[in-house]
């Protein structure tokens, strides 16, 4: 059954046909959707109007859901930002959102303020190159940003292979229009995002089990490796981001429970 902010979406549209056509994907693929995906939000509200809180309450609501705690709420938002950056080039509607982000005087708060500031001096013509050089490229992108390549040097590797071992044993199912696999920095920030939330029905504490597995032992260095590439200059404030965030997760894993 879908959801009622799907519903609303696609009240808005006019129909399932017409939501996918705006948001540039296929209908069987929205017809298959629960929910929106965390990462078709942002599209999703700059297609129809619909504001993030009313399409994902759990992920962009003012009060968390249910006993979320806050500090999980906030944690889940920051992944979910992480993810959609990473999934795919961000459309003139995220890169405006973007550029109102406000940040304080703590770590993460500084990495906010830098990407607002980033957001606000480019375009959307120019994030797209900066993603294809980055990430698609003429034959393969200046990174590639998935587990398996960080810790063995190739694709499809034994990490991926335990990673869905991992994530059958949660109950985590692959969303049937997604083509990348698993081990993707984007993919990995989304499952997050659901862990911290309880989206899935999944024991306690298994975002911390996920993350010791399958992100602390590499996506670190990515974020610092987008940093530093030369094709970057949004990004670069993006592994920045990427970089403090997962700091602290690693940090606040590390203490006792």
């Amino acid at each position: 059954m879908r959801d009622l902010g799907l519903q609303e979406a696609i009240r808005v549209a006019g129909s399932v046909s017409e939501l996918a056509r705006r948001i540039g994907i296929s209908q069987p693929s929205v017809s298959s959707w629960d929910r929106i995906p965390a990462e078709r939000v942002l599209t999703v509200e700059s297609a129809t109007g619909v504001n993030r809180a009313v399409l994902r309450p759990d992920l962009f609501g003012t009060e968390p859901a249910g006993d979320v705690d806050e500090i999980d709420v906030a944690r889940a938002q920051e992944y979910t930002l992480l993810s959609v950056l990473l999934a795919r080039t961000p459309d003139a509607a995220l890169i405006e959102k973007l550029s109102k982000l406000r940040g304080d005087p703590s770590p993460l708060g500084i990495a906010h303020a830098a990407l607002a500031e980033a957001a606000s001096q480019t375009s959307v013509e120019r994030v797209e190159r900066e993603y294809f050089d980055l990430f698609i490229g003429l034959g393969r992108g200046e990174l590639l940003p998935y587990g398996s390549y960080y810790l063995t040097g190739f694709l499809h590797e034994r990490p991926l292979a335990r990673l869905r071992e991992d994530l059958h044993a949660l109950g985590i199912q692959r969303v049937e229009d997604e083509f990348e696999p698993e081990d993707h920095a984007a993919i990995l920030c989304e499952i997050m995002a659901g862990l911290a939330l309880g989206r899935f029905s999944a024991p306690a504490g298994s975002d911390q089990k996920v993350f010791k597995r399958h992100l602390a032992p590499w996506i670190g260095r990515f974020f610092a490796d987008l940093e530093r590439v030369d094709a970057a200059k949004f990004y670069r404030h993006v592994g920045t981001l990427g970089r403090v965030f997962i700091d602290i997760e690693t940090e606040a894993f590390a203490l006792p429970s």
